[in-house]
């Protein structure tokens, strides 16, 4: 169990999740991009919320450990999003070329020597 603080506001929410979210922040900050996650969390009141968190190059968190013995809520769904994101953004995908010839079948280019 993690806590995290952000725009003063304080929750409780799982390792992996508080982890992925500080992660996430900072692999955007680097791609100069922006994104909003949902996930669980137990609010300063010990109920349960869903908190969406925007997350951008200004995003200012601060995510601390607990010795709180409270259950946390399942963020698996936000995590494996997270984490899909952040790959993406490390890992991004090329450009795929067009196999030979493909270019010439475009009706809407024109190329000396096109049909």
């Amino acid at each position: 169990m993690k806590h995290v603080t952000y725009a003063e506001k304080s929750l409780l929410m799982d390792d992996e999740a508080a982890d992925s979210l500080l992660e996430y922040a900072r692999v955007l900050a680097l791609a100069s991009r922006a994104d909003t996650v949902s996930v669980r969390a137990i609010g300063s009141d010990g109920n349960t919320v869903d908190a969406a968190f925007l997350l951008n190059e200004a995003s200012i968190m601060i995510v601390e450990s607990t010795n709180s013995t409270v259950e946390a809520p399942d963020n698996r769904e936000a995590v494996q999003y997270m984490q899909e994101r952040i790959d993406r953004l490390r890992n991004p995908r090329g450009a795929e070329a067009e196999e030979e010839g493909d270019l010439l079948r475009h009706g809407d280019i024109d190329l000396p020597g096109s049909p």
